[in-house]
């Protein structure tokens, strides 16, 4: 995984080394900035800076406010998230940065587990859409367009795809580690009559024998303990 890059703007020098100690402690590359200017210079890459994968940004500053940088990465298209740092933790102010395009924002003084719970919630949600976005992009694509094979045993498997693919008959797909099941599965459903409806995945050997029934079945309230 690439180290993430965290842009600290704020006018105080005692915060941005505060935040670089910890949060480098914490795994992140980090970049600073004192002026609005200079976060805009380091977006738009002007100095030979890596843009930041987020920007953690001070509402007060001088040459620029946070709010002026914020309009300015709007008007601009700029692809940059950030959270806003501000003393003044209004609604007024909570309902302005979000809708300037702000991805959340800390109230002074905040403790460093906040600001770290923040960034990392950040990432996780910036992880989630990246994969939301991927399976949207995938799930138009005929799954068969991935398996290779014109041997006379591969075209023996496709024929047999076809036929059990339009039935409802329940299909029990065997083969060795890594040789394509899964696939295999995802082509099924693809020409099935369900194609419309969701392929639910669930990794066997990851439940316990005792749980696997239930898992897969259901069970009744009172069953087990805890059920």
């Amino acid at each position: 995984m690439d180290q993430k890059q965290i842009l600290i703007a704020d006018d105080d020098a005692a915060i941005r080394a505060m935040l670089r100690s910890f949060l480098e402690g914490e795994g992140f590359a980090v970049a600073e900035a004192r002026t609005g200017s200079e976060v805009l210079s380091q977006l738009t890459n002007g100095n030979g800076h890596r843009p930041p994968d987020l920007v953690l940004m001070d509402l007060r500053m001088p040459e620029l406010s946070g709010m002026d940088v914020l309009q300015r990465i709007s008007d601009q298209s700029l692809a940059v998230p950030v959270v806003l740092m501000t003393a003044f933790g209004t609604s007024n102010i909570a309902i302005k940065v979000i809708q300037l395009g702000a991805y959340d924002y800390i109230t002074k003084p905040f403790s460093l587990d906040d600001v770290l719970l923040t960034i990392r919630r950040f990432f996780s949600y910036q992880a989630l859409t990246q994969e939301v976005q991927s399976l949207r992009r995938q799930s138009g694509r005929d799954p068969a367009e991935r398996i290779v094979g014109r041997s006379p045993l591969m075209l023996d498997i496709y024929k047999t795809i076809g036929k059990v693919a339009r039935s409802d008959a329940t299909v029990l797909i065997m083969g060795e580690t890594g040789t394509g099941k899964e696939l295999v599965a995802e082509i099924v459903h693809f020409n099935s009559l369900r194609r419309q409806g969701p392929l639910i995945k669930v990794a066997c050997t990851s439940l316990p024998e005792t749980l696997l029934e239930s898992e897969l079945f259901g069970h009744e309230k009172g069953a087990f303990t805890g059920a």
